[in-house]
Protein backbone atom coordinates (compact mmCIF):
# COMPACT_ATOMS: atom_id res chain seq x y z
CA UNK A 1 0.00 0.00 0.00
CA UNK A 2 0.63 2.55 0.30
CA UNK A 3 3.52 5.20 -0.92
CA UNK A 4 4.44 9.10 -2.94
CA UNK A 5 5.06 12.01 -3.96
CA UNK A 6 6.20 15.80 -5.19
CA UNK A 7 6.94 18.65 -6.90
CA UNK A 8 9.46 20.05 -10.11
CA UNK A 9 10.16 23.84 -11.45
CA UNK A 10 13.14 24.51 -12.88
CA UNK A 11 15.84 23.68 -11.51
CA UNK A 12 17.78 27.07 -11.12
CA UNK A 13 14.13 28.18 -9.45
CA UNK A 14 14.61 25.83 -6.59
CA UNK A 15 17.38 26.26 -4.05
CA UNK A 16 18.52 22.79 -2.74
CA UNK A 17 17.32 20.47 -1.13
CA UNK A 18 13.93 21.65 -0.11
CA UNK A 19 11.64 20.04 2.25
CA UNK A 20 8.22 19.19 2.13
CA UNK A 21 5.75 17.55 4.52
CA UNK A 22 2.58 15.99 2.79
CA UNK A 23 -0.53 17.45 3.09
CA UNK A 24 -3.12 15.02 4.54
CA UNK A 25 -6.49 16.58 2.50
CA UNK A 26 -4.72 15.85 -0.93
CA UNK A 27 -3.12 12.38 -0.10
CA UNK A 28 -4.85 9.11 -1.32
CA UNK A 29 -2.93 5.94 -1.73
CA UNK A 30 -5.64 3.57 -3.13
CA UNK A 31 -5.71 0.28 -4.52
CA UNK A 32 -6.89 -2.18 -7.06
CA UNK A 33 -7.11 -6.27 -6.31
CA UNK A 34 -8.97 -9.08 -7.99
CA UNK A 35 -12.22 -10.35 -6.34
CA UNK A 36 -12.25 -14.12 -7.77
CA UNK A 37 -11.77 -13.05 -11.41
CA UNK A 38 -15.28 -11.48 -11.02
CA UNK A 39 -14.51 -7.90 -10.44
CA UNK A 40 -12.10 -5.19 -9.10
CA UNK A 41 -12.53 -4.75 -5.68
CA UNK A 42 -10.96 -0.68 -5.11
CA UNK A 43 -10.56 0.87 -1.89
CA UNK A 44 -7.92 3.87 -0.37
CA UNK A 45 -7.05 5.25 2.66
CA UNK A 46 -7.88 7.97 4.23
CA UNK A 47 -5.53 9.15 6.32
CA UNK A 48 -1.37 9.25 5.64
CA UNK A 49 1.53 11.01 6.98
CA UNK A 50 4.96 12.25 5.52
CA UNK A 51 7.98 14.08 4.26
CA UNK A 52 9.78 14.59 1.53
CA UNK A 53 13.04 16.16 0.02
CA UNK A 54 13.60 17.19 -3.21
CA UNK A 55 17.18 18.89 -5.27
CA UNK A 56 15.83 18.99 -8.85
CA UNK A 57 19.54 20.66 -9.82
CA UNK A 58 21.37 17.41 -8.46
CA UNK A 59 18.47 14.93 -9.52
CA UNK A 60 17.88 13.56 -5.78
CA UNK A 61 15.04 13.26 -3.92
CA UNK A 62 13.79 11.60 -0.93
CA UNK A 63 10.02 10.50 0.47
CA UNK A 64 8.84 8.64 3.66
CA UNK A 65 4.90 7.89 3.86
CA UNK A 66 3.30 5.89 6.70
CA UNK A 67 -0.27 4.81 6.12
CA UNK A 68 -2.78 4.97 8.94
CA UNK A 69 -4.50 1.17 8.18
CA UNK A 70 -7.47 1.82 10.15
CA UNK A 71 -8.43 4.35 7.69
CA UNK A 72 -9.39 1.82 4.74
CA UNK A 73 -11.97 2.40 2.61
CA UNK A 74 -13.90 -0.17 0.15
CA UNK A 75 -17.13 2.26 0.32
CA UNK A 76 -18.54 -1.09 2.09
CA UNK A 77 -18.10 -0.64 6.15
CA UNK A 78 -18.82 -4.43 6.29
CA UNK A 79 -15.93 -5.37 4.37
CA UNK A 80 -13.53 -2.71 6.05
CA UNK A 81 -14.35 -4.47 8.99
CA UNK A 82 -13.36 -7.88 7.60
CA UNK A 83 -10.30 -6.40 6.33
CA UNK A 84 -8.83 -4.81 9.83
CA UNK A 85 -9.72 -8.08 11.91
CA UNK A 86 -7.36 -10.68 12.92
CA UNK A 87 -8.89 -13.29 10.10
CA UNK A 88 -11.11 -13.43 7.70
CA UNK A 89 -13.75 -16.16 7.01
CA UNK A 90 -11.96 -17.96 4.67
CA UNK A 91 -9.14 -18.39 6.73
CA UNK A 92 -8.03 -20.32 9.85
CA UNK A 93 -5.65 -17.72 10.48
CA UNK A 94 -4.70 -14.13 10.34
CA UNK A 95 -3.90 -14.66 6.75
CA UNK A 96 -6.93 -13.08 4.70
CA UNK A 97 -6.26 -9.31 6.61
CA UNK A 98 -4.35 -6.28 7.64
CA UNK A 99 -4.44 -7.24 11.56
CA UNK A 100 -4.89 -3.89 12.35
CA UNK A 101 -4.59 -4.51 15.63
CA UNK A 102 -0.71 -5.60 15.55
CA UNK A 103 0.41 -4.02 12.54
CA UNK A 104 -1.13 -0.32 12.66
CA UNK A 105 0.76 1.38 9.97
CA UNK A 106 2.48 0.82 6.23
CA UNK A 107 5.26 2.44 5.40
CA UNK A 108 7.07 3.25 1.94
CA UNK A 109 10.23 4.91 1.94
CA UNK A 110 12.31 6.08 -1.56
CA UNK A 111 13.80 8.21 -2.92
CA UNK A 112 13.12 9.92 -6.36
CA UNK A 113 15.32 9.18 -9.82
CA UNK A 114 15.36 9.00 -13.10
CA UNK A 115 15.24 13.16 -13.17
CA UNK A 116 14.04 14.39 -17.08
CA UNK A 117 14.15 18.04 -17.63
CA UNK A 118 14.40 18.60 -13.68
CA UNK A 119 11.42 15.98 -13.12
CA UNK A 120 11.89 12.81 -11.42
CA UNK A 121 9.87 9.68 -13.26
CA UNK A 122 10.39 7.00 -10.79
CA UNK A 123 10.07 6.36 -7.19
CA UNK A 124 12.54 3.30 -6.06
CA UNK A 125 11.61 2.19 -2.29
CA UNK A 126 10.45 -0.14 0.00
CA UNK A 127 6.66 -0.66 1.44
CA UNK A 128 6.43 -2.23 4.96
CA UNK A 129 3.21 -3.89 5.88
CA UNK A 130 2.14 -6.15 8.38
CA UNK A 131 5.89 -6.29 9.16
CA UNK A 132 7.31 -7.21 6.24
CA UNK A 133 9.56 -5.55 4.30
CA UNK A 134 9.67 -5.38 0.63
CA UNK A 135 11.41 -3.48 -2.64
CA UNK A 136 8.42 -1.08 -4.58
CA UNK A 137 9.20 0.70 -7.09
CA UNK A 138 6.59 3.66 -8.59
CA UNK A 139 6.24 4.65 -12.01
CA UNK A 140 5.73 9.06 -11.69
CA UNK A 141 3.25 9.87 -14.17
CA UNK A 142 2.75 13.31 -13.20
CA UNK A 143 4.78 15.60 -11.12
CA UNK A 144 4.51 19.39 -10.85
CA UNK A 145 5.52 22.19 -8.39
CA UNK A 146 3.60 25.95 -7.95
CA UNK A 147 3.55 28.39 -5.44
CA UNK A 148 0.90 27.55 -3.17
CA UNK A 149 -1.45 30.43 -3.53
CA UNK A 150 -2.70 30.54 0.13
CA UNK A 151 1.75 30.10 1.78
CA UNK A 152 3.52 31.83 -1.28
CA UNK A 153 6.01 31.78 -1.56
CA UNK A 154 6.23 28.50 -0.36
CA UNK A 155 5.91 25.84 -2.84
CA UNK A 156 2.70 23.32 -3.33
CA UNK A 157 3.91 20.00 -4.92
CA UNK A 158 2.06 17.33 -6.67
CA UNK A 159 2.34 13.82 -7.75
CA UNK A 160 0.41 10.41 -9.27
CA UNK A 161 2.33 7.48 -9.00
CA UNK A 162 1.75 3.79 -9.53
CA UNK A 163 3.13 0.77 -9.62
CA UNK A 164 2.18 -3.26 -8.62
CA UNK A 165 2.96 -5.77 -5.90
CA UNK A 166 1.91 -9.44 -4.87
CA UNK A 167 -0.05 -9.15 -1.79
CA UNK A 168 0.81 -12.82 -0.48
CA UNK A 169 4.14 -11.78 0.47
CA UNK A 170 2.81 -9.21 2.98
CA UNK A 171 0.92 -12.27 4.25
CA UNK A 172 -2.44 -11.25 2.73
CA UNK A 173 -3.21 -14.55 1.19
CA UNK A 174 -6.85 -14.14 1.41
CA UNK A 175 -8.33 -16.22 -1.04
CA UNK A 176 -4.86 -17.64 -2.72
CA UNK A 177 -6.06 -21.35 -1.98
CA UNK A 178 -9.27 -20.75 -4.87
CA UNK A 179 -7.37 -18.81 -7.20
CA UNK A 180 -7.71 -15.27 -6.33
CA UNK A 181 -5.12 -13.40 -7.84
CA UNK A 182 -2.81 -11.81 -5.60
CA UNK A 183 -1.30 -8.98 -7.55
CA UNK A 184 -2.48 -5.39 -6.05
CA UNK A 185 -2.23 -2.22 -8.23
CA UNK A 186 -1.31 1.05 -5.71
CA UNK A 187 -2.01 4.09 -6.81
CA UNK A 188 -1.34 7.48 -5.17
CA UNK A 189 -2.41 11.08 -5.55
CA UNK A 190 -0.48 13.09 -3.29
CA UNK A 191 0.20 16.81 -2.56
CA UNK A 192 3.11 18.16 -0.26
CA UNK A 193 3.96 21.90 1.14
CA UNK A 194 7.08 23.22 1.49
CA UNK A 195 8.30 23.28 5.19
CA UNK A 196 8.83 26.79 6.08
Amino acid sequence: MLVLLLAAIPATAMPAPVHFTLDPDHTYPSFEADHMGLSVWRGKFDHSTGTATLDTAAGTGTVDVTVDIASIDFGNPALDKVMLGAKAPMCQTECGTFFVEKYPTARYRGTLADFVDGVPTRLIGTLTMRGVTRPLTLAIDRFKCVPDFMLKPRLRCGADALGTFERDAFGLDGGKSFGMDMKVTLRIQVEAVQDK
